[in-house]
């Protein structure tokens, strides 16, 4: 009997450690991802950085260091690479260099508050695939509710219906590659397979190269290596800081998943508040007249 009443008196502990380690992982996963978006826009439009590769590949190569010397460091464990793991890890490393890709390159095309828009197509994106790879069932309450999100967030855009069809083709293609990268994620951070960790080093570590050979083929990394303000502390600041919250969004994304839905991962992200985005579009307003002021007479 005494056992059995303290199984009682622990389950309700256990319930809200639960649900409160998912409320937290949803909630860094959010920060991580309204921050990088305002890091990422003022490096790609503010400071005109030509090279939203270049950018890709610094968000890698902070994933790939901080991980690894982690493992030497036995603070996280991961396996150590064998020939299973490109065929357990695949098509992963193509949804994560595509999101990478369009995901960065929508950004510097775009308005922040018509970006916000667009990216909410990743949520009925990703239901519907749940649902076909995952072979999950959502009920209709669910269903409405992802709808009436998209139709909120046009209305709350209507002002800023900006048209440019190179963006919407980025932003569209990155709804795309997010949807499919979070329900794949999702499916492959088996404990007993990769692991969250092990998604995350070797998603990295196998698109770090070919996103660098196209980065030299198409001009990129030539573009990044002339750009003028490389020794601009503020930019390399903020370079930095993008690398860093790269790592902190891929992260905090695994983290999501792991403990919710490939779903609410993609609501969360997807959902920004409105005020937010038109506070640091007023930031970069002020940034742009205080720098036409200060800007030398030829």
């Amino acid at each position: 009997m005494p056992p059995a009443s303290k199984a009682k008196e622990g389950e309700p502990t256990s319930a809200v450690h639960s649900q409160l380690v998912k409320l937290l992982s949803a909630l860094f996963y959010g920060t991580c991802s309204f921050f990088i978006v305002l890091v990422n826009k003022t490096v790609l439009t503010t400071y005109s950085f030509p090279s939203p590769l270049i950018l890709g590949i610094g968000q890698m190569a902070t994933t790939i260091v901080i991980l690894y010397v982690s493992k030497l460091n036995k603070i996280i464990q991961f396996p150590d690479f064998n020939k299973t793991i490109p065929v357990k890890l695949f098509p992963l490393p193509l949804l994560y260099v595509g999101n990478h890709i369009s995901g960065l390159s929508s950004t510097s095309k775009l308005s922040l508050p018509m970006f916000t828009v667009l990216r909410k197509f990743t949520i009925p994106l990703t239901l519907f695939l749940e649902v076909i790879i995952l072979r999950k069932h959502y009920s209709l309450n669910i269903i409405v509710s992802v709808f009436a999100i998209i139709l909120g967030a046009f209305i709350a855009a209507g002002s800023d219906l900006s048209f440019n069809l190179e963006g919407y083709i980025f932003v569209f293609l990155n709804d795309i590659f997010t949807a499919a990268n979070g329900v794949y994620t999702k499916q492959k951070m088996d404990p007993k397979e990769l692991g969250k960790y092990g998604v995350l080093f070797y998603n990295a570590c196998f698109m770090i190269i070919p996103t660098f050979v196209i980065s030299i083929s198409t001009g990129d990394l030539q573009q990044a290596t002339e750009f003028s303000h490389w020794r601009n502390i503020l930019f390399i600041t903020q370079f930095l800081l993008s690398c860093l919250l790269g790592f902190l969004l891929m992260y905090s994304t695994v983290l999501c998943s792991y403990y919710n839905s490939a779903l609410t991962t993609t609501v969360v992200g997807a959902v920004k508040v409105k005020t937010y985005s038109e506070i640091f579009k007023r930031i970069l307003e002020e940034r742009k007249k205080t720098a036409m002021i200060h800007k030398p007479n030829c």
